[in-house]
């Protein structure tokens, strides 16, 4: 019997999306299956992924589609379709329009892929996530969304750079909601082995945190015309890859939470959890402090008060 590769599915052929699929090609994860509505971006950005590989050495397989039925058997799922948000766009439009999107991609996966683990990386993360795990009703071990790993990727980077050391040797973590109300853990950041209020004065700390919590509104404003996706990309693919080598790996990610942290009502929100071969194999139970606490309760009621507004576009 022909042994079978594994199979990554990226919906969406923007930066995102065709940054998610050249990360994944890279690192030989499986065959990659690039699918957009516009079926002539998948197919041309695929064939210029697959023309680097000879360069690169890499036997990854590499197809662009427009038809969901390519993404068959699926082992995980990457949806970065949707649209970035615009200068002078609302949050609130910005659901409506992409909730609709999801949708559709939904209902590909839901009946080609319905083993599938499914990564929700489009914006609003958070909510976009509810929205997808309500349409696929699949249980909450296969619906995550990437916000988490981007998020703790930039803290880190800043902590590094501020501090002129290696991001090897720095830790940090940053959980809650994907957005402003993001909850950077200082007390628990180290660099090596030394806590991070150790090395630097709480002003330059706070510093860091409110860095962290506009990186992406950074970045926008200086591509003027659009949305960070190198790091995004990675983000996804650090949790892709492991699902698909069933690493154990610890990382924020969101998930549905259903009584930890005192959350209930089915939001998605970012907190530490174990990715292995089955998905979401188990929450870490952080013990937050009271300042982390009511932090971390600011997170949830921002993804609650985004996830009612996908009430008036159903």
């Amino acid at each position: 019997m022909a042994h079978k590769r594994k199979k990554i599915a990226v919906i969406g052929a923007g930066f995102v999306g065709s940054t998610t699929a050249h990360w994944a090609a890279q690192k030989e994860l499986g065959d990659v299956v690039l699918l957009d509505v516009n079926e002539g971006v998948a197919i041309g950005k695929s064939l210029d992924l697959a023309q680097s590989a000879p360069i690169e050495n890499f036997d990854t397989k590499i197809k662009g589609t427009s038809n969901y039925a390519d993404i068959k058997d699926a082992d995980v799922v990457i949806i970065t379709a949707g649209m970035p948000r615009k200068p002078g766009m609302s949050r609130d439009e910005l659901v409506g329009i992409n909730a609709k999107i999801v949708k559709d991609v939904c209902a590909g996966i839901k009946q080609h892929a319905p083993q599938s683990v499914v990564i929700v990386v489009c914006n609003p993360m958070d909510v976009m996530a509810v929205y997808a795990k309500q349409q696929l009703g699949f249980p909450r071990e296969r619906v995550i969304g990437m916000g988490g790993a981007l998020d703790s990727a930039r803290f880190r980077a800043f902590i590094a750079e501020e501090l002129n050391v290696s991001v090897k040797d720095v830790t940090g973590v940053v959980l809650g909601n994907h957005g402003d109300a993001m909850m950077p853990v200082v007390r628990t950041a180290a660099v090596g082995t030394t806590p991070l209020i150790d090395l630097l004065s709480i002003e330059k700390i706070n510093a860091l945190v409110a860095r962290t919590k506009q990186a992406g509104a950074e970045i926008g404003g200086h591509l003027k015309t659009g949305s960070a996706y190198y790091a995004p990309s990675r983000g996804a693919i650090e949790m892709a890859e492991a699902i698909l080598k069933d690493q154990k790996r610890v990382l924020p990610v969101a998930v549905e939470l259903n009584g930890e942290f005192g959350v209930k009502d089915n939001l998605m929100v970012g907190v530490l959890c174990k990715l292995g071969g089955a998905g979401m194999e188990g929450i870490i139970d952080f013990k937050m402090n009271a300042d982390e606490k009511a932090e971390f309760d600011k997170s949830v009621e921002a993804v609650r008060s985004l996830v009612a507004l996908l009430k008036t576009v159903q």
